[in-house]
């Protein structure tokens, strides 16, 4: 029990205020029931002191034999339980009263018994005067009636239960509304900070109040709201954080993968050199003729250059980013350029070039890089096409886009081989890639450069041949 009390507020607040309520009626009701009779009391004595004053002033003005008149008016009073009179010796002396010889007796027994105790309380005081007739003083003592003062107390003592127990109920329902009024928002803002601990935002205080805890309830509210689209942003930043890091470790994999194949691809041309310089100075065998094994490592040397030059344009891509010049370029004027490079192989090979482009077609791009995006993809069509085929060569604007493709005739690549084309390094057919001096970084370039310039290429068999095709 002491327990729930104890863990409980509204408990605490209602025994709290409960015991405040009795403890302050109890108090009121006891300085009522004690300074009621004792202000009652100091009322009497106060009229007994008059009016005794007022009759001394007249006893000094007669004789002691002429006072019995003063004396019995005096005693009648209803207000005047009886009268003493002493002489200066402090010897009693008997009242020249006339009314009341008969009961003097009594009077005195009534003293005598409030002198052994009688319950209910007299007011006393004692005067000093002197008669008219001679110069003895003597003391008067008055006792007046003070019943009213002890049937205060008795009544007072008398409704105590009734008080207490109306207290009891007064404060108990006092208590209850109060300790409910108090309570109720504190609790409530109780509940609401359990479920701000377990981050449970859906929640609203009552905003109704026009006080401080309105105020709190109020700050509470914007602080829900806050923390919600604090706690949105967190979310959605520590999503974007964590795509982040997986792109990063995709592209450190990617980018060790890379390195692991440019080592391995270095290494084959580098051996191939190496052992042919090799034989040649020896003179074993074939490698005596010189002039043939010179010209193969030239050539060697020439596909280790090309394949170098496209590692750095490669570190140049992953270290330009956002930092990339783009410039306003005519991509006919580029694709005629490359054309006109190439004629000599192209009539070697008996080449059809097939050209669907408008005079002029303007994109927002790096010049030295989109060349080398149209020259890979028409060199690789010149290239790998056989004698006699065609290749036709499309550009044309849409909307606020250009469309480019480039499809050459006579070969087809193997569907399985297509997700992989832009890989680095991949070639098709290992030997014949070799055999035409290709480095296996071509696509894969021309994918980093578009993917710089927010586009991306694709390819696709098509009936007649290979297609590869991007928008920018």
């Amino acid at each position: 029990m002491i327990k729930r009390i104890k863990s409980s507020l509204l408990a605490k607040v209602f025994l709290t205020t409960s015991a405040m309520l009795l403890c302050m009626s109890l108090l009121v009701f006891g300085i009522l029931a004690w300074f009621m009779p004792q202000t009652y009391s100091n009322r009497l004595n106060t009229v007994l002191d008059e009016r005794a004053q007022g009759f001394i002033s007249e006893l000094e003005q007669v004789a002691f034999s002429d006072s019995g008149g003063l004396f019995d008016q005096f005693i009648a009073d209803m207000e005047i339980n009886s009268v003493e009179l002493y002489n200066s010796d402090g010897d009693w002396v008997p009242l020249p009263t006339e009314e009341f010889d008969n009961e003097w007796g009594v009077n005195i027994a009534q003293s005598a018994v409030v002198g052994l105790g009688e319950t209910n309380p007299i007011l006393s005081n004692s005067y000093y005067f002197s008669f008219a007739d001679c110069s003895d003083r003597y003391m008067l003592t008055v006792y007046g009636e003070a019943e009213q003062i002890a049937e205060l107390q008795q009544s007072f003592i008398r409704v105590f239960p009734l008080v207490l127990l109306i207290v009891l109920v007064v404060a108990f329902i006092m208590s209850w509304l109060y300790s409910r009024m108090i309570t109720k928002p504190v609790l409530s803002i109780s509940r609401i900070s359990e479920k701000m601990s377990a981050l449970q935002l859906d929640w609203q205080v009552d905003d109704r109040r026009t006080d401080e805890l309105g105020v709190l309830g109020n700050s509470l509210n914007s602080l829900s709201r806050n923390l919600s689209t604090a706690l949105s942003d967190l979310q959605r930043a520590n999503k974007k954080l964590e795509a982040d890091i997986a792109n990063e470790k995709e592209l450190e994999q990617a980018r060790t993968n890379f390195f692991s194949a440019v080592s391995h691809e270095l290494k084959t041309p580098v051996t191939i050199i190496k052992g042919q310089i090799e034989g040649m100075l020896l003179g074993i065998g074939a490698y005596k003729d010189r002039e043939k094994y010179l010209a193969r490592t030239l050539e060697i040397a020439n596909t280790l250059e090309t394949m170098v030059q496209e590692i750095l344009t490669i570190s140049r891509l992953e270290t330009a980013g956002e930092t990339l010049k783009k410039d306003r370029l005519d991509c006919v004027q580029i694709i005629k350029s490359y054309l006109s490079e190439t004629e000599d192989l192209i009539a070697e090979k008996d080449l059809q070039i097939h050209l669907d482009i408008p005079p002029a077609t303007f994109i927002s791009g790096n010049k030295m890089l989109m060349k080398k995006v149209f020259s890979n993809l028409i060199g690789n069509a010149i290239k790998y096409s056989p004698y006699g085929a065609s290749i036709y060569i499309s550009a044309y604007a849409d909307q606020e886009q250009i469309c480019f493709s480039v499809e050459n005739t006579g070969v087809h690549i193997p569907e399985d081989s297509i997700p992989k084309l832009f890989d680095a390094f991949y070639r098709v057919e290992q030997s014949r890639s070799r055999k035409t001096g290709g480095s296996g970084l071509g696509l894969y370039i021309v994918q980093e450069i578009l993917r710089q310039h927010g586009s991306e290429c694709r390819v696709c068999d098509t009936q007649s041949g290979v297609k590869f095709f991007f928008t920018i």
